[in-house]
């Protein structure tokens, strides 16, 4: 039989990938000739030691290099580039905080109280704003609702006294009442007018308010289109105080006719004068308080 080129075939090697099995061609001298079983068995049982064994040293090789990737890892994150010696980079013991430690704590924060309003009007030594009828009582007409008051003459005097009729300047003088301003509105034919006394103190003002009685009245003040009011004439009157001012209504009829309770417009242009004499001075604290406030 031919072989080919190189002769006949080498001897067959498990360990040598191109050696070839002996086999038969089914002719020839070697025709017969039955394969050692033995032998092969025994070859392939060294085969798959070798492998299990290359699987081994494999997979530690493996293991080994996870952990050295860990071990980088670590040290990377702390900050350093230093791998051959991971536990260099841990902190003593005594440098780890203790689970017990106290916490530090912080005293509470908090804005100052805002200034309250009233302080300002309450004293003459805080109450240093300008103060006039036409600073009180500013422009020419006054809009309450839907109702609109016209602004007639104004008035200020130092002698409260003179301002005053029946019980009220002695009350005024008694309190140490110290200025009076007035300012009259009409609407139709009624006519109000407003006295504001002032006052050094709250105590002083509170105090006139309690002391007025039913006969403590303003003077109705007339001049610049407006009538006589009030004089002879039954009216109607209210008494009130906010920080050191006292404040007063007289309303009637310019037709010099007397005011009875049936006449409600009389009753509500009083009030409304009285709620916004009221809200003038809260705004006049206000503005104070806010000026106070950003110095």
């Amino acid at each position: 039989m031919s072989y080919g080129q190189g002769g006949p075939p080498s001897q067959w090697d498990p360990w040598k990938p191109q050696s070839q099995q002996p086999w038969s061609s089914g002719g020839g001298s070697d025709s017969g000739q039955a394969p050692d079983w033995a032998a092969l068995a025994e070859a392939s049982e060294t085969r798959h030691k070798r492998r299990r064994l290359l699987f081994i040293g494999g997979g530690a090789i493996a293991t080994a290099a996870i952990g050295t990737a860990v071990a980088v890892a670590v040290v990377s994150a702390n900050g350093s580039n230093q791998a051959s010696d991971p536990s260099s980079q841990l902190p003593a013991t005594a440098g780890l905080p203790s689970p017990t430690g106290t916490v530090p704590s912080f005293a509470p924060t908090s804005a100052p109280p805002p200034l309250d309003p009233k302080d300002f009007v309450s004293s003459a030594q805080k109450d240093r704003a300008p103060l006039g009828p036409d600073v009180l009582f500013p422009g020419t007409q006054l809009t309450m609702g839907d109702t609109v008051y016209k602004k007639g003459p104004t008035a200020d005097t130092r002698n409260c006294a003179s301002a005053a009729k029946a019980t009220l300047p002695k009350v005024l003088t008694d309190n140490g009442c110290s200025r009076l301003l007035r300012v009259t509105y009409t609407k139709d034919d009624v006519a109000v007018t407003v006295g504001v006394a002032v006052f050094d103190t709250e105590a002083q003002a509170a105090k006139a308010k309690q002391q007025a009685d039913a006969k403590s009245i303003i003077k109705s003040l007339a001049g610049g289109g407006v009538k006589e009011f009030c004089d002879g004439a039954v009216c109607r009157s209210t008494t009130n105080s906010y920080g050191r001012y006292a404040y007063f209504t007289l309303s009637g009829f310019t037709a010099a006719k007397n005011v009875t309770e049936k006449d409600k417009t009389v009753f509500s242009t009083g009030n409304d004068l009285a709620e916004f004499t009221f809200r003038q001075i809260l705004r006049r604290g206000e503005a104070q308080a806010s000026a106070a406030a950003e110095e």
